[in-house]
């Protein structure tokens, strides 16, 4: 029996992808972490959609260039950013997805701009040109590369919100490998695999190495899994069976249609940032570690 969505209370979990975060970058990744908090927090607050919150805490992500999304993403084969963003909506279950996307400066701007399309996914030059007729922002092929692009990134943003009508929503966003072929597509744009939401089930953002992910359907998984074992082991149980099986590392954030929100990891770092309509502070951690340091 699934939960029925809880009306009346918000909330908002975020992270800033499974990987190891160089000690240099680790107060960029808090303060990156927590910008987008403090957007998505804003657009709930104020009565707004889940899936406005979501996009608004995205897009903050992409602009921040220690996040492997956006500005700052991995380069291809080639030495170009090709970008993959999607953005659900749980009350409709429309989806928005875009993979493949080259030129476009804010990647998530067009999974939302999708959203309510028959269409829930385009890639390369078809995603451009929806950009170009939608008048998103476009810019250069190599744009998006950022002066520490040397840094080793591999991995996903991604943010899960509940907003005060009782409606979950999931958004991610990628610039995907570091030296991947060109024209490769992960888990980020499918649904089911690297990101999924559903109001009588919750909703999941994940990030890791994407082929493991999609193989295992690991976002459909995990929302199986969560009304019995709860929003943090589901993750836990479904990646870790996943590195056992297959291999991969990875992580995610998740919520309840109630609102209890949960995170795990197995990399060494994953920058998270959370906060309910009955937390007055939001919370800021690294890794999983802090928060159990915490709470010691």
């Amino acid at each position: 029996m699934t939960e029925q969505p809880q009306k009346g209370r918000w909330a908002i979990i975020l992270h800033g992808g499974a990987h190891e975060v160089p000690e240099a970058q680790q107060d960029a990744a808090r303060a990156g972490c927590l910008e987008a908090l403090t957007a998505g927090v804003r657009v709930l607050q104020a009565g707004g959609a889940a899936t406005e919150a979501v996009h608004a805490a995205v897009r903050v992500l992409e602009e921040r260039p220690v996040f492997n999304a956006g500005y700052g993403s991995a380069q291809n084969a080639d030495g170009i950013v090709e970008t993959q963003a999607s953005l659900m909506d749980g009350q409709t279950l429309d989806v928005g997805a875009v993979a493949g996307l080259i030129g476009v400066r804010r990647p998530i701007d067009v999974a939302a701009a999708l959203l309510r399309d028959e269409a829930i996914l385009l890639v390369g030059e078809g995603a451009h040109r929806f950009a170009r007729e939608e008048g998103l922002e476009l810019c250069g092929p190599r744009d998006l590369v950022a002066p520490d692009a040397a840094k080793e990134t591999s991995d996903t943003v991604g943010c899960v919100a509940l907003d005060l009508n009782g409606h979950v929503a999931a958004a991610v966003s990628t610039g995907g490998l570091d030296g991947q072929r060109a024209g490769r597509v992960g888990d980020s744009p499918q649904p089911g695999c690297g990101y999924y939401a559903d109001d009588g089930l919750g909703a999941v953002a994940l990030t890791g190495e994407g082929e493991y992910i999609a193989r295992m359907i690991s976002a459909a998984r995990i929302l199986d899994r969560m009304p019995d074992a709860g929003p943090e082991a589901a993750i836990g149980s479904v990646l870790s069976e996943m590195t056992t099986r297959i291999g991969g590392t990875g992580g995610g954030v998740t919520l309840t249609p109630q609102g209890q929100v949960g995170w795990w990891h197995n990399s060494p770092h994953m920058p998270v940032a959370f906060q309910t309509a009955g937390q007055s502070e939001p919370q800021v951690y690294l890794a999983k570690q802090e928060e159990q340091h915490d709470g010691a």
